[in-house]
This record gives structure tokens, C-alpha cells and sequence, in this order.
């Protein structure tokens, strides 16, 4: 008998083939797994493997997490703040607390960051490329720079856009930034 999870995951599979208009031929090509392989994930008759749903997770520009949480049944509405994930990079302080995590039935998710005076992080690859966006300065200063454009933000203000490649984000020595990013996936 098939699990739900197999069979939430093979129609899973399927939309996002679909979405970007793709023949099982142009996404083995794409991820490497064969074309057998992908019809029978996605008529639901073998449960992949995590390099295999690693491998289709990338191919439709998305990490291995972000694919297992579309396929999650439900959310919990309410996300405390003792639940939610804090990851800390020691070398430069900066942290990341997911404070609306991603889900199935949901879009976006919300993510907080403290980043220490005289710092930068840079991402050098998105995640999920062309993901949207929405950056919120809540305290302090920061440069933003994306795209051969750079962005001086202050409290309050807005920096909306879609990533396609690296970003960069600095802060000046005396002085940090406290920001909240929306990720809105498709």
C-alpha cells in the first residue's frame, strides 16, 4: 500500500514538472535522474531517495527543505518564539532566526537577522533562483548590494526584488542592522 507522503509527493513532483512545462525527457536531463525513474516517482510507485528528491529539489530551483515542506500536510498557525529555528554564524555573529517558517499550504515565510557593526555575508547563489523577496530594515543601517546596484537602507525602509544571483549585505564599523526578510515562493 502507498504511503500518503509517497502519494502527496509524486503529485508534488508532477505540478512542478508541469509548471515549468517539461517532458520527463527535459527534466532527466536537467536532474540527472532517468526518465523511468521520474515516472514511476510520479505515478506514485517507488518512494524516493533523499539524493534523488536532492536531485529534483535542484532541478526546480529549490532547496531539498523547501520541496519536503511543500509536501507537508497542514501548518501550525500559531509559532512560538521559544520553537522557532536560531542558526548563528560564529565567525562574524551574524544570526538568522526563521520566525514563519515555510509550509505546503503556505507561500512565504519570514525570516529575522541581526547583523553585527562592520560585518558583511554574502550569499553567492540563491536558493531558489528568481525567489521574491521583501527586506525590512527595523533598526540600524545597512548596504545592500544586488544585481551591480548598491542600496544604502535606513530604519523602515523597503528592499523588494527577485534573486537571481549573489547578494551581498554590509554593515559599517559602530554600527549593526536588525532586518526582517519575506521569502514568497510560487
Amino acid at each position: 500500500m502507498k504511503s500518503d507522503l509517497t502519494l502527496r509527493l509524486a503529485d508534488r513532483l508532477s505540478k512542478l514538472r508541469a509548471a515549468k512545462g517539461w517532458t520527463l525527457d527535459q527534466l532527466a536531463a536537467t536532474s540527472g535522474v532517468s526518465r523511468a525513474a521520474l515516472s514511476r516517482l510520479e505515478n506514485a510507485e517507488v518512494s524516493p531517495s533523499a539524493d534523488v528528491l536532492d536531485k529534483l529539489a535542484g532541478a526546480h530551483d529549490m532547496s531539498l527543505s523547501r520541496l519536503l515542506f511543500t509536501v507537508e500536510d497542514g501548518f501550525a498557525a500559531h509559532v512560538r518564539r521559544d520553537t522557532q529555528s536560531v542558526w548563528r554564524d560564529q565567525a562574524t555573529g551574524y544570526v538568522r532566526r526563521t520566525v514563519s517558517p515555510g509550509a505546503a499550504a503556505l507561500a512565504g515565510e519570514i525570516v529575522e537577522c541581526r547583523l553585527p557593526p562592520g560585518t558583511a555575508v554574502i550569499q553567492e547563489s540563491p536558493a531558489v533562483a528568481g525567489q521574491e523577496h521583501h527586506l525590512v530594515i527595523l533598526s540600524g543601517y545597512m548596504r545592500v548590494e544586488l544585481d551591480g546596484e548598491t542600496h544604502d537602507l535606513a530604519p523602515g525602509d523597503v528592499l523588494r526584488y527577485r534573486q537571481h544571483a549573489g547578494v551581498r549585505f554590509v554593515t559599517a564599523k559602530g554600527q549593526g542592522a536588525k532586518y526582517m526578510i519575506c521569502l514568497v515562493t510560487a
